[in-house]
């Protein structure tokens, strides 16, 4: 949403569930469930915070929020899709919608990239507190 304009921000959503249910029709789902499933496979688990210790700064992974979670995810579906080629940014949201439900696209490499990267700095988590 920009400038606070939330019924263009509700036009764009719900348009872009529209162009899902019509993009996949053979799919027993629905467009919401669709959604909620894409924003599942794209929420991460972990992620690293910059930790000062002595000189040296760490990558501790830490678990993130509950409500951080949603907040992350639903972002980086924004970013991805803001990025996408395409006409409408409904048609964007909507292909970016697809590809998180089918496990890739931009959002789902950059939980994978944050996944990787807390696992890669796993020596580091004692420092977390």
């Amino acid at each position: 949403m920009y400038d606070g304009k939330k019924n263009t921000a509700y036009t764009i959503f719900y348009s872009a569930l529209e162009t899902v249910k019509s993009k996949m029709p053979n799919e027993e789902k629905t467009a919401l469930e669709i959604w909620k499933k894409a924003l599942e496979n794209i929420t991460p688990q972990v992620e690293v915070k910059s930790r000062r210790v002595g000189g040296a700064t760490f990558q501790v992974p830490t678990e993130i929020r509950p409500d951080r979670k949603e907040s992350i995810s639903m972002k980086n579906l924004i970013i991805f899709a803001r990025k996408r080629g395409g006409k409408t940014m409904s048609d964007k949201l909507a292909a970016e919608i697809v590809d998180a439900f089918n496990e890739q696209g931009g959002a789902f490499k950059r939980k994978e990239d944050m996944h990787r990267m807390a696992e890669a700095n796993r020596a580091f988590a004692h420092f977390r507190f």
